[in-house]
């Protein structure tokens, strides 16, 4: 396993360098069904799939973008959140990492209340503060079709994210410009487009050209169960 990953990033760094397009790792994490694979494929091929199954191990993804003149290209990595589906392969994971990407499900307090978890496995894995962090509340769209006690507020995220220096963002994979026939909310509200613009801006401004070249692959990588029942369909948004 080790040395098909290690295998697949040198064959990718070398497309880098000679593409002389830089490669961003980001890292995506958070909760099962908070919606991470229908995000990373909205960021990266700009459409919401209508089901997905529960990410095993990784997927990867990549988006292509124009930050000021220069192309750069994110690296998605869709990891999963059931730790059954991750545990052998979390080292991985945080190695070469460029940014972070913690994603909640803004009508699960479940999986808000979860990301001090996930902070905490990026400090075990010597995650460095350098490294920049983005928090991210999915499922917008269902804020006014859910109980409001059953909600993340807003004040409660922007205070986590403060506390812990990340950039923080609400939105939707499903849908670009908020829920459909809905009035305009009264709180933030912000298009898939601005995260990725987001995070590519950031890790422009804040990497060296010879920073970005270490780590690039395209494709995907999964460790199968051998028990076909350990994958389960869901509905991420």
């Amino acid at each position: 396993m080790e040395s098909s990953l290690e295998l697949s990033n040198s064959l990718g760094s070398v497309s880098s360098l000679l593409s002389g397009c830089r490669t961003f790792k980001v890292l995506v994490i958070g909760d099962s069904a908070v919606g991470k694979t229908c995000l990373t494929h909205r960021l990266s091929a700009g459409h919401f799939p209508s089901a997905a199954e529960a990410t095993i191990g990784v997927d990867f993804r990549e988006r292509l973008l124009d930050i000021d003149g220069e192309m750069i290209k994110l690296q998605l990595w869709d990891t999963a959140g059931q730790e059954r589906f991750r545990k052998s392969m979390v080292q991985h994971f945080y190695r070469n990492v460029h940014a972070v990407l913690f994603v909640y499900d803004v009508t699960c307090r479940a999986s808000f209340n979860s990301l001090s978890v996930w902070v905490e496995e990026c400090r075990r894995n010597s995650l460095g503060q350098e490294v920049p962090r983005f928090l991210v509340g999915n499922k917008t769209d269902l804020r006014d079709v859910v109980n409001a006690d059953g909600l993340v507020s807003q004040e409660q995220a922007i205070k986590f994210a403060k506390t812990h220096n990340m950039m923080f963002f609400e939105t939707s994979a499903k849908y670009t410009s908020g829920r459909r026939g809905v009035a305009e909310a009264p709180y933030q509200r912000d298009k898939v487009e601005d995260v990725v613009n987001a995070v590519g801006g950031r890790l422009k401004r804040q990497q060296s050209p010879s920073a970005a070249y270490n780590l690039a692959y395209s494709g995907s990588f999964k460790v199968f169960n051998k028990k076909t029942e350990d994958k389960e369909m869901w509905r991420c948004c």
